[in-house]
């Protein structure tokens, strides 16, 4: 999975470059003297890409990242299922020992690095899986020749992957087609930054060693800004009437406020503490749950930047505690539009004024808010929930 990108210090140095032109050989060579600016060595670099050609399955996955083309209610069940939970408590239990220590020593919460490790790997399953693990010099040279929209980003981990090869003599660290490494999947610019040694061997393996993986994402998560001790979020209940441009990433306000405002914990829970800092999340419209999130939520969005997989992650938290399914049901028969409609929503957005980003079909926070602030100006619930009908008020309001 990819991760949010980091600026880590070979970055600050590095020389600006164009995205590539050319084909694949070329890009090779044009990428060769900024890696070696950022520390590969001109002999490492011309051993480990030496007759390199990318790799054919990497930009079907780019396209089909389940994270951004499924709704969120089928990524959470597939990943969060009983199969999958009763894995977890065992795999936990086996590893009581190694997860209590590395909770302590970080200050991370032991179930919080259970759910990331089964949402990531089940456990640890898929890293015997040849058809899921690869060498990720070849998979993140392919992904970022090929990919554009994230090239930076992309290019930061592939040199961070030399590095790796190269100190691991010339051999590619393995991990998923994206570059994520281990039992918990952490990028190479992020082993670079928080490879922790857990176990004590002198060494840092985030593939074969669960205790440095589950030290190394727990550094990372301190780095990220995760505190102990407060909760990912609650799922809420909204009064009628409720103003939902309220539901704002943007500003984290004291509970206190949506309280005042009568938005109420579900089944009759109280909020244990009405002064700390959240934002409300509308991730599927009125008729979804509906969630006041803390910043532990946008941690989870610095591990993987997608909602889905950060709700996937919090979700799983609460059951591998024995903590029970979401009250307010999804809304599943909801017609989404596809990518080309996607992307006509956003340029109809941008031509209304409502929205600056990218036309990229990725219909994420900002798009969302875009899309409320037209619901609100069409006098409509402003929840940002984006479907196909979204496509077709939006394609009428701009003829």
């Amino acid at each position: 999975m990819r991760r949010l990108a980091v600026f880590f210090l070979f970055l600050m140095t590095a020389t600006a470059h164009a995205q590539p032109i050319g084909n694949f050989a070329d890009f090779l060579a044009q990428l060769r003297p900024e890696a070696i600016a950022n520390g590969v060595s001109a002999a490492s670099y011309d051993a480990i890409v030496a007759g390199m050609t990318p790799d054919p399955r990497v930009p079907k996955l780019v396209e089909t990242q389940p994270e951004f083309t499924t709704p969120v209610w089928d990524y959470i069940e597939t990943r969060v299922n009983a199969a999958r939970i009763e894995r977890g408590r065992a795999a936990l239990s086996r590893n009581s020992a190694l997860f209590s220590a590395i909770g302590s020593q970080f200050g991370v919460d032991p179930y919080l690095l259970g759910a990331i490790w089964g949402i990531e790997t089940d456990y640890g399953a898929v890293l015997g899986n040849d058809s899921l693990i690869r060498p990720i010099v070849r998979s993140l040279a392919t992904v970022t020749y090929q990919r554009r929209s994230r090239f930076t980003e992309d290019k930061a981990d592939l040199i961070a992957a030399l590095r790796l090869a190269e100190a691991n003599g010339g051999v590619s660290p393995i991990g998923s087609w994206a570059g994520a490494i281990g039992h918990l999947q952490v990028n190479p610019s992020n082993v670079l930054l928080n490879g922790t040694d857990g176990d004590g061997d002198g060494r840092i393996d985030l593939h074969n060693s669960l205790a440095d993986a589950l030290a190394t994402s727990a550094k990372f998560l301190r780095q990220l800004g995760y505190q102990l001790g407060i909760d990912w979020g609650f799922e809420v209940s909204l009064p009628a009437g409720f103003d939902y441009l309220l539901a704002d990433r943007d500003q984290l306000r004291p509970i206190s406020f949506f309280a005042e405002r009568g938005v109420t914990r579900v089944s009759g829970r109280a909020f244990s503490d009405l002064r700390t800092p959240v934002f409300l999340y509308i991730p599927a419209g009125k008729d979804g749950p509906k969630f006041l999130m803390t910043a532990n939520y946008l941690v989870l969005k610095g591990y993987n930047f997608s909602d889905s997989y950060a709700m996937a992650v919090a979700h799983l938290t609460d059951r591998l505690k024995g903590g029970g399914p979401y009250v307010t049901p999804w809304p599943r028969t909801t017609v989404f539009s596809n990518l080309a409609q996607r992307q006509t929503i956003q340029q109809a957005l941008k031509a209304l004024g409502l929205y600056q980003g990218a036309i990229d079909g990725r219909l994420g926070p900002i798009t969302q808010a875009a899309y409320a602030r037209f619901q609100a100006s069409q006098g409509q619930i402003a929840d940002g929930f984006i479907t196909k009908a979204a496509h077709d008020a939006l394609a009428a309001a701009v003829r």
